[in-house]
């Protein structure tokens, strides 16, 4: 394909009105650039800090078959391409003077856009992420299930709230921190909270979700405290807001996790949750990257 088979915008709703229909086609495997791209939407162009938003589609016969989309400050997002797109890809925005710290996108995708990025540009990739995507099926709760219930999170719990997330941020290795006064500006902003509760009040583990968008929820964080791991807390609050998920109308439950994680793998396809694809970020090493 050409480079003129790619078409750039800053306007999100021109975007959305002539590639929205291909995210919508396939809302699992699009779940990131639905999710990102509606924050962008609603919360406008402070949604990710400073600096242009850069969003792109490939087009041939008349019909979007791929997209791409930058924020500010952060690399480059792709659904999945052929490896001679991913080529036609880096070669136009390397020309175009784009700089990149780093892809995400499904393995073979990212591999082949980092490997051609490469050879455009000189900057050499480094495999820095593995993750997997998951899709709900049958959502089978665990059995013994732990003692205690799901509850909607509050104003009340923002402290233990802003408290855990920082700590998920930690122990994945993400970054920026979190904290209170970063907190407006996190990715968790927004989500929706669910804390796993013992039968005397007090939290154990949190789970949260996105907003529905096509149909489809994400799952994400989830997250238990070192010392209160290995008691079914994290199985217990990701059927919560799972079965919450499916309750409110969602056709489509997705979430992500460490393929080299194998408790938490383990769990979540005992729970009914189906791998999907997996996915690679790769830095470059002209900058590092910022997740979120």
């Amino acid at each position: 394909m050409r480079p003129d088979d790619w078409h750039l915008t800053e306007d999100v709703d021109d975007f959305l009105a002539r590639a929205g229909d291909f995210l919508r086609s396939r809302p699992a495997l699009h779940n990131t650039p639905l999710t990102a791209i509606e924050r962008l939407r609603t919360r406008g162009a402070d949604a990710y800090g400073a600096g242009a938003t850069v969003l792109g589609r490939l087009e041939s016969g008349g019909e979007v078959r791929a997209i791409f989309f930058r924020l500010p400050s952060r690399g480059l997002s792709l659904t999945p391409l052929a490896p001679e797109h991913a080529d036609t890809l880096a070669a136009h925005l390397a020309a175009l003077g784009h700089s990149l710290p780093y892809v995400s996108a499904d393995h073979s995708t990212a591999t082949a856009f980092a490997e051609s990025w490469q050879r455009h540009t000189g900057a050499a990739p480094t495999l820095s992420k593995r993750i997997r995507l998951y899709r709900l099926g049958t959502l089978t709760p665990p059995e013994p299930r732990p003692e205690g219930r799901g509850r909607v999170v509050g104003e009340q719990d923002h402290e233990q709230l802003v408290c855990w997330c920082g700590e998920f941020v930690d122990t994945v290795g993400e970054v920026p921190t979190v904290d209170a006064g970063s907190w407006a500006g996190s990715r968790f902003a927004d989500r929706h909270f669910t804390f796993w509760e013992t039968p005397d009040g007090t939290p154990v583990s949190m789970a949260a979700v996105t907003s529905m968008v096509a149909g489809m929820v994400r799952v994400d964080p989830v997250y238990t405290p070192a010392h209160l791991r290995g008691r079914g807390y994290a199985g217990a609050v990701t059927v919560e807001v799972s079965r919450a998920a499916l309750a409110a109308g969602a056709t489509d439950v997705v979430l992500y996790a460490d393929p080299a994680n194998p408790t938490s793998n383990a769990l979540y396809q005992r729970i009914g949750y189906v791998p999907v694809t997996d996915c690679a970020v790769y830095d470059f090493s002209c900058a590092a990257p910022e997740v979120g």
